[in-house]
């Protein structure tokens, strides 16, 4: 391995004075060394198996999620870090409890059960439950329409499908989004006394997918549930035959005080230019149906393996690498807002590009990037180093929740892009389980992350 350090280290001196032609065949066989030690020796799907077997789910404030900083913390320094710190900051406390209830009378008084779970952030159903006339709408249009009087006292069932014609998908589930988040309110506004979505989910199952909803304070604060996507299909049908006489529903989540946690950072110092800073990162909290696996198992694991993967071969970036894990994206940023307050009162580093993957751990089709003209030409310009892993598609407009509000310092960001055709499957679901990830897709992912950290650590933006 030393041999191998020692050769790297001199190809990198032999080549560095080169014209540009000569550096991109230099940078190709970097990437290459990149992608064999990682798709031969890759750690980052024994790290996952780790965070979902041995931890589990990890909401925030949860026991989950504080055993999951020391993991993360001590992967990073096996990884070889330079350093490991913990960034602290207070996130929400939101607990389900007891698992919800539901079932649908029919009209000759069959009570048929449903699957059903809380949103997140939502207040519970009081011990007896919510019980009522079920008004299904497919948009907010046609609940304004409704009115006060088509609303009041009754249940309001949000039926609005992704779009199966989009083939971009995380287009389809912002459209659908809005009602799982602003739903719950605008119901209330009309004197509604619960909601029930259906769930933000690609195909037809049983499984309910969970995610975060908002409270306006305007309004009444109604208990929210999602109902699996094949309930939600065959409850429409029996409403509209006029077969539904009654919805019943019972949850038990409440929001209890903030707690401290933190986001975990490893870093590895820069050689030339330290105190400019490249983030890499996934949200290290999920959704406590299931171990978060692609959401966002995935994009921590593929993260820490940026950092041993550089330590292993002996790059050492010119400028600072750190891989971030941030607690709280899933129902309150809490994390991504710590990082960037702490970066705006770095004064001396300059944090000039951050990479998120929070697309799960699919195959990697390319990047997202948001930056000036002159960035974007440039990661662009790097595309075909990324053709033969198949993720030469880098397209403007880019990034993530949690690194999102480094844009205000002038970070440029992208986001990693693998195929998404199937991350709605699982996405906040009791299915986003550590089988349902490839540890090829997965530590292919990998490679094109740090590829691109190793570009950027090269050459800057």
């Amino acid at each position: 391995m030393r041999n191998s350090h020692l050769a790297l280290i001199g190809l990198l001196l032999l080549f560095a004075a080169l014209p540009a032609t000569a550096q991109s065949n230099f940078d190709s066989v970097v990437i290459r060394r990149i992608s064999d030690e990682i798709l031969r020796n890759g750690k980052a799907y024994e790290n996952l198996r780790v965070l979902c077997k041995d931890v589990g789910p990890r909401l925030s404030g949860s026991a989950g999620a504080e055993k999951a900083i020391v993991e993360t913390a001590r992967m990073l320094r096996e990884a070889g870090a330079d350093t490991v710190f913990l960034q602290p900051c207070m996130v929400p406390r939101w607990v389900r409890g007891a698992r919800e209830e539901a079932y649908v009378t029919m009209a000759g008084g069959k009570r048929q059960p449903l699957r059903v779970v809380a949103l997140g952030n939502s207040v519970g159903s009081s011990k007896e439950g919510v019980s009522g006339t079920l008004v299904e709408v497919n948009d907010f249009a046609e609940l304004e329409r409704l009115g006060r009087s088509g609303i009041e006292g009754r249940i309001v069932f949000f039926n609005h499908p992704m779009d199966p014609t989009l083939v971009q998908t995380f287009r389809a589930y912002g459209q659908a989004g809005t009602y799982r988040s602003n739903g719950p309110s605008q119901a209330a506004k009309y004197g509604a006394v619960g909601v029930v979505i259906r769930s933000l989910a690609s195909n037809v199952d049983d499984h309910p997918h969970t995610g975060a909803m908002r409270y306006n304070d305007s309004f009444p604060k109604l208990p929210a549930v999602a109902i699996s996507t094949k309930d939600a299909e065959m409850l429409s049908a029996q409403l509209q035959k006029g077969a539904v006489r009654n919805f019943w529903f019972r949850s038990n989540a409440q929001m209890l005080a903030d707690v401290p946690s933190f986001n975990v950072i490893g870093e590895l110092r820069g050689s030339e230019l330290p105190n400019e800073i490249i983030t890499v990162g996934g949200h290290l909290d999920s959704w406590d149906l299931a171990e978060g696996a692609h959401d966002d198992g995935s994009g921590c694991v593929q993260s820490i393996e940026v950092i041993r993967v550089m330590k292993a071969l002996g790059i050492r970036p010119k400028r600072t690498v750190r891989a971030v894990m941030f607690m709280n994206e899933e129902n309150g940023l809490r994390g991504g807002t710590a990082y960037a307050d702490a970066a705006k009162l770095d004064t001396g580093r300059k944090y000039i590009f951050a990479l998120e993957s929070d697309a799960g751990g699919f195959t990697p089709r390319g990047f997202g990037v948001s930056g000036t003209p002159a960035q974007f030409r440039k990661v662009a310009s790097w595309a075909p180093l990324f053709h033969p892993y198949g993720a030469a598609d880098i397209v403007s407009g880019g990034g993530g929740a949690d690194i999102g509000p480094l844009r205000s310092l002038g970070t440029a960001l992208a986001g990693f892009t693998p195929d998404s055709q199937r991350y709605f499957d699982v996405h906040h679901a009791e299915s986003d389980v550590f089988e349902a990830v490839s540890p090829r897709e997965l530590h292919l992912g990998a490679v094109v992350m740090a590829a691109m950290v190793y570009l950027v650590g090269a050459y800057g933006l």
